[in-house]
């Protein structure tokens, strides 16, 4: 007798907190939840204390496993001695590795208690198993812009990351270009590496209803039109750059663009405050915090348009997001936003403030380009769908587990994603 594949999902994260990586989170059950064939078994692993963001989402034969499931250890030293690469990333990153300053975790037991084949990593965070895994690195933000990040920071992702990838069977990334990056900083075979473009996790919330829809208006005190931009306000997200613009386009052009922002609220948003108080924005300028999935929708119907102006990105979940709302946007042309945004949406150089706020007032002024730009929006987004990437991703499953992979799994195991 054959046995259904077994596989368990990491989901250990704190909701509220953990940004986009928590969205591809969500939308990675959910689709995974609603496959319609296969017979394959789904432990999904979460928090005891911080589960409930998680358990709409896990349905069918997705189950909730609520545990650590690590074991810390200082193996960090057992790492690097089997690889001076390893050294040598944390030499680069700009810190020394002394004794106990990166520790690494190795499982206890859960998951192969629970029987699991094979164990899917979609947070940076993982730990060692003998069970053959899918790891996904997400970014390597801390190469590209180490500035933005203490030295202890730069080394715990470097060892992390590069630890990681490196025991993964296999490695998944939203894009090509992060490919290439992934390739070229940590040295990992380009067949090793499975492009699996993700999108935003908004067809997993429910749709808000017209007296839902003025309760988040009344709520957070929303103008009739606002621009929005989605985001935990770490450094990178850029948030200063865009208050800037929105100043500009105040003092330069007499035009008030009212900006809400969304997302939660961490160390550095002190100095966004202060800067807010700078620019004389507190009227204009609403930042919301966290909000709920049904709110989170609702913004993105109820506002003109959104802007993104990160300073790196694998891909931007806000991006497809606002695609698949059918809302005009324009991002930073870094990375790999503008494969991402072909010509759906306008882009800008997310350091020059003059830029931003001209990408602003062109969606703000013009309705013509808002509604173009968002019926190509809708078409762009549908290529990429969380039910494709559950796809995907069960073809990796069943090839790593031992399994017999379809027809359709060989199709999608050998596509080139245009991203």
């Amino acid at each position: 007798m054959t046995f259904p594949l077994h596989i368990a999902i990491d989901g250990r994260l704190f909701g509220g907190k953990s940004g986009g990586i928590e969205q591809v989170v969500i939308g990675l059950v959910d689709a995974l939840s609603q496959l319609p064939d296969g017979d394959e078994r789904f432990s999904v692993l979460a928090y005891p204390m911080s589960h409930e963001w998680l358990k709409p989402y896990a349905r069918g034969r997705c189950e909730m496993v609520l545990t650590t499931a690590v074991k810390p250890a200082p193996i960090w030293k057992r790492v690097l001695k089997k690889s001076s690469k390893l050294v040598e990333m944390g030499q680069q990153a700009g810190g020394s590795l002394a004794r106990g300053s990166v520790t690494l975790s190795k499982s206890d037991g859960t998951i192969e208690r629970l029987g699991a084949e094979v164990v899917h990593f979609p947070i940076q965070r993982a730990f060692f198993t003998d069970v053959p895994s899918i790891y996904h690195p997400h970014d390597l933000l801390h190469r590209h812009l180490p500035e933005l990040l203490s030295r202890r920071e730069r080394v715990k992702r470097d060892v992390m990351l590069g630890s990681f990838c490196k025991a993964a069977r296999v490695v998944s990334v939203t894009s090509s270009w992060v490919k290439r990056d992934v390739t070229a900083q940590f040295d990992i075979a380009p067949e090793k590496i499975a492009v699996v473009p993700l999108t935003g996790s908004l067809g997993a919330y429910p749709t808000p209803s017209p007296a839902e829809l003025e309760a988040a208006r009344a709520k957070f005190g929303l103008p009739e039109a606002f621009a929005f931009y989605p985001a935990q306000t770490w450094r990178h997200k850029n948030h200063l750059m865009l208050l800037e613009a929105i100043a500009r386009l105040r003092d330069s052009r007499g035009l008030v663009v009212p900006l809400a922002c969304s997302g939660h609220q961490n160390e550095f948003f002190p100095a966004i405050q202060q800067r807010i108080a700078e620019l004389h924005l507190k009227e204009q300028v609403k930042f919301l915090g966290f909000v709920s999935p049904v709110e989170l929708r609702a913004m993105y119907q109820l506002c003109r348009c959104v802007v993104i102006p990160t300073l790196f990105e694998a891909a931007s979940g806000p991006l497809n997001e606002a695609f698949m709302a059918g809302t005009a946007a324009a991002c930073s042309n870094v990375t790999s936003l503008p494969e991402q945004a072909a010509d759906a949406a306008l882009v800008f150089d997310p350091h020059d403030p003059a830029k931003i706020a001209e990408a602003i007032a062109r969606l703000w002024n013009d309705s013509a380009l808002r509604t173009e730009l968002a019926r190509r929006g809708r078409e762009r987004v549908m290529r990429w769908t969380w039910t494709r990437a559950a796809r995907h991703f069960r073809a990796i499953y069943r090839q790593i587990g031992g399994r017999g992979v379809t027809a359709d799994d060989e199709a999608i195991l050998r596509e080139k994603p245009d991203i």
